[in-house]
């Protein structure tokens, strides 16, 4: 038995609080994802940043312990991904899970269309998220309503495509196979930008293959999969990226005297005077420790939220 197949109730020492970048393979929702962290951190305190579909795969930010709190500042930040769009067939989910619904010869879309229709999909655009999301409608998941029969009508909201790059494109029979890579804001949809680019070129289009690469400071580089963090040994805490250095990659940092730690510990405001960094900011104790997380507010600097020592 490997330790991977080790049975979870073989109790585990409770990993340090910080920050894990795992490697979602596919087919695992990420919320099996987050059961599975919480047995081999041997906590129940564990919490993600940013869903991905059960087919996508790639960067899941995983927090443990107090960098739980860090996760919806996270959340937020920008993301990378590489994917590929199939051009000339549209399915109920706009992903390669859903029924299809229409098939149309796309192998005369032409190099030149096919940027123009990237180009139009890039910036600040008003999006329709995907009718198969997790949005809430009067109280109810979408994907719920659309399984139980409903037809769901979804509001475009401004959503940032930062970059919207083709890769390579492959003729697949009478569709067409478009690799790109995409940088866009949060709460932005990459099947949704599969269907309107095909959409827009009268073909219909849909997303085959997703895979995150970024969210803010945490790329693959930094990303295990669940099989490597299952090879430490029973008796040993997985590795984590610790509270300070989980900010560090999120937010600017401002280093603090012994004496502000002690103040911000306590919720205890500073001065603002020579501070330059609007928004959210890392606030670092002379020995390293991550004391709050602070906003520059009505000439001061508050402390938004307060990680008392351990």
């Amino acid at each position: 038995m490997t330790r991977a197949d080790r049975p979870r109730t073989e109790r585990r020492p409770t990993a340090p609080d910080g920050v894990v970048v795992v490697d979602k393979p596919a087919g695992w929702t990420s919320h099996d994802v987050v059961a599975k962290m919480r047995w081999l951190a041997g906590t129940r305190k564990v919490g993600h940043a940013g869903t991905l579909d059960p087919m996508a795969t790639g960067v899941l930010v995983v927090g443990i312990g107090r960098a739980t709190r860090l996760l919806t500042y996270i959340v937020g930040a920008d993301k990378e991904y590489t994917a590929t769009i199939r051009l000339g067939v549209s399915t109920t989910t706009d992903d390669a899970e859903g029924e299809t619904l229409a098939v149309t010869d796309a192998s005369d879309v032409t190099a030149e269309a096919l940027a123009a229709g990237v180009a139009a999909l890039t910036g600040d655009i008003q999006q329709v998220p995907s009718a198969v999301s997790a949005i809430k409608v009067d109280g109810q998941r979408a994907y719920a309503r659309v399984r139980a029969g409903e037809e769901v009508e979804l509001a475009a909201r401004p959503v940032t495509v930062s970059r919207f790059e083709i890769r390579d494109v492959r003729p697949a029979d009478r569709a067409v196979d478009v690799d790109v890579t995409v940088v866009v804001s949060s709460g932005t949809y990459v099947r949704a930008l599969a269907r309107d680019l095909g959409a827009g070129l009268g073909v219909g289009g849909h997303l085959t293959a997703l895979r995150r690469t970024r969210v803010g400071g945490y790329g693959l580089d930094v990303a295990r999969t669940l099989d490597e963090l299952a090879e430490v040994g029973p008796d040993v805490s997985i590795d984590v990226v610790s509270l300070a250095d989980s900010a560090r990659a999120t937010f600017p940092v401002r280093d603090l005297t012994a004496e502000e730690s002690v103040a911000l510990s306590h919720g205890q405001r500073l001065s603002a005077a020579g501070e330059t960094t609007d928004g959210t900011v890392a606030a670092i104790a002379p020995d390293g420790r991550l004391v709050a997380l602070v906003e520059t507010r009505g000439g001061a600097v508050r402390p938004v939220l307060v990680f008392a020592p351990a």
